[in-house]
């Protein structure tokens, strides 16, 4: 695990979206959905991407997680039926890089809560994941996600 923490300020990101709730086992299914539909729905209205996708975590049950999947946009674009324009709010974000499998991520969730704490920051409550890669492209060992905590 790479152990560098980075506190960033950030704008606003314009987003397309879909939110939703899932439980953690569906959670493959259900973000592969997502990002084919709004990767759809771009081609459709002619926009590009223009950055890696998402998953926002605002709730941690396992049983229950409500979330939100998309991809940054340029601009603010009109959504369309599930599809939603939406935006990551401006603030302070603690962020680290983790490399390695999915089912790992509690070691950095742990680690970056505990160096939060420490810091004086507390957290929001909504997490980000952003996915480098994805299984279909590389080993689960070398799967690339920065995870993004929103902090006060």
């Amino acid at each position: 695990m790479n152990n560098s923490i980075e506190v960033k300020k950030e704008l606003a990101q314009p987003v397309l979206s879909i939110r939703t709730r899932a439980k953690v086992q569906n959670l493959p299914l259900v973000i592969g959905e997502s990002y084919g539909k709004i990767m759809q729905y771009m081609d459709k209205i002619g926009q590009q991407l223009t950055g890696v996708p998402f998953v926002a975590y605002y709730n941690m049950d396992m049983e229950d997680l409500d979330i939100e999947i998309g991809f940054p946009v340029a601009e603010p674009l009109e959504g369309s039926a599930e599809i939603r324009s939406s935006e990551i709010p401006a603030g302070t974000y603690v962020s680290m890089m983790y490399k390695g499998a999915y089912s790992g991520m509690e070691k950095p969730y742990a680690y970056m809560a505990e160096w939060i704490e420490k810091n004086g920051y507390k957290a929001s409550g909504i997490a980000y994941e952003y996915y480098y890669n994805s299984p279909q492209e590389v080993p689960e060992s070398e799967l690339l996600t920065r995870i993004v905590i929103l902090v006060e």
